[in-house]
């Protein structure tokens, strides 16, 4: 682990502590009429956090949260907080969660809610049991409280791990469920009014509609993930054509997204760049390719020629999927070179669109880095030589330095064909200066 992942998560751990403290200094009494309602809602929220949905890359969520900050409203005081920790730690014990992971959870998930409740004191909130009744303005502050402090922590962490933007990480991790947790707002103070009124029995049939937003989370999520399993199936058929490209797509669509990154596109612009390496070379599925990814040696003119048509194929595929249709402009124009010697158009600079521009990058990086039956992959610095050596001709000097004066120049060559992806990709039959 990285010295600045374990610098953040001490001073996680020390807030967490703090804000602990804090709390129990401010309310150190508890009534004995919240103790059976933080029991209540602690099992329901240790059920829901054992169904958690998975997240982008190595992130999950539940929605767990809603029991949680109901216990908050009936109970708002240390001990709602040491029930999340509880539970947090159970989950954690069950699932075998790395112990620096789970230590992050328990701290980050302590520090949200209890620095939530000091929110909801602060505004004037008070027990839906003892107090005059549920009032709005603190059950929202206590919300976006909560909902503020967790997703700035574990959007902090991955960052800080895998070296990208906080702004890109939190929009990944949080954008696409914003608007289930809006619902969840009333359903939290649903949940504290039926267990106020009801008690028990009614805060778990209550409980049962935590399982309906859990599926709305979780198809949205689902959703997602089977188009892009879709795009990589496809992906995955047509390199199957080649031994030499097994995984070249997926790699090249991972290196996109971190050259995105690194020249400073916006986390959708970069996604939409990612998806487009992905697909790069889809046109290869027809059958005029295939005894040419076939062929073991150097390609002729004409073997040349064929396969430069395959930016056109891939053109006219992608077009075909109305959700993709921005991409085109990208996938088509991926092999066009910066000084215009490249095709199938001969564009030149800034009329390259940039998705393309970093498509090349990615392409050629994996190319350089994958074995071949005419030599052996090239190491870090002999890619840089490379890159420098074709800056200006093929390559944009612009992302060119950006790239070779990032410290996540490194990053490129975590996933050479030599190693595995985080999800599943490789490359076509390319060299430096005349790539196929």
């Amino acid at each position: 682990m990285k010295q600045t992942v374990r610098t953040y998560i001490l001073t996680i751990a020390l807030l967490a502590s703090a804000s602990l403290v804090l709390l129990i200094w401010t309310a150190p009494f508890i009534d004995a009429s919240h103790l059976r309602a933080v029991a209540t809602l602690s099992v329901i929220a240790l059920g829901t956090h054992m169904m958690a949905h998975s997240l982008a890359r190595h992130t999950s969520g539940s929605v767990s949260f809603v029991p949680f900050l109901a216990s908050a409203v009936i109970s708002p005081d240390w001990a709602t907080a040491a029930a999340v920790i509880l539970v947090t730690v159970l989950v954690q014990v069950v699932r075998r969660r790395q112990i620096a992971r789970g230590a992050f959870n328990i701290c980050q998930q302590t520090l949200s809610i209890a620095s939530a409740i000091l929110v909801y004191r602060l505004v004037g909130g008070t027990s839906v049991l003892t107090g005059p009744g549920l009032t709005y303005l603190p059950l929202i502050a206590l919300f976006l409280a909560y909902s503020g402090i967790n997703s700035v922590s574990v959007s902090g962490v991955v960052a800080l791990s895998e070296h990208r933007s906080f702004g890109d990480v939190w929009i990944e991790n949080n954008l696409g469920t914003l608007a289930y947790d809006v619902i969840a707002l009333p359903m939290i103070a649903g949940l504290a009014w039926v267990y106020a009124k009801y008690g028990t029995p009614g805060a778990f049939v209550v409980a049962v509609s935590l399982l309906g937003l859990r599926e709305l989370y979780n198809v949205n999520l689902q959703l997602e993930k089977a188009n892009q399993e879709l795009l990589e199936l496809m992906v995955a058929a047509i390199e199957a054509r080649d031994p030499y490209t097994s995984g070249h797509s997926r790699r090249v669509s991972e290196h996109a997204r971190i050259i995105a990154q690194i020249v400073g596109l916006r986390s959708t612009v970069a996604k939409r760049v990612e998806i487009a390496a992905l697909l790069h070379d889809v046109g290869k599925i027809h059958e005029v390719f295939a005894p040419i990814l076939l062929k073991p040696g150097r390609l002729t003119e004409e073997e040349n020629a064929i396969m430069q048509t395959h930016p056109i194929k891939s053109e006219k595929l992608v077009a075909k999927v109305s959700q993709l249709r921005d991409i085109v402009p990208a996938v088509r124009h991926h092999h066009e070179n910066w000084d215009g010697t490249g095709y199938p158009d001969g564009l030149a600079g800034d009329r390259i669109p940039l998705a393309s521009r970093i498509i090349m990058f990615a392409d050629t990086i994996d190319a350089m880095t994958s074995d071949r039956p005419y030599r052996k992959a090239l190491d870090a610095d002999a890619v840089r030589s490379e890159l420098m050596k074709h800056r200006g001709r093929q390559f944009d000097p612009t992302i060119c330095d950006a790239l070779l004066s990032s410290g996540r120049f490194e990053e490129l060559f975590k996933y050479s064909s030599h190693q595995s992806l985080p999800h599943t990709q490789e490359v076509p039959r390319l060299r430096l200066a005349s790539q196929s």
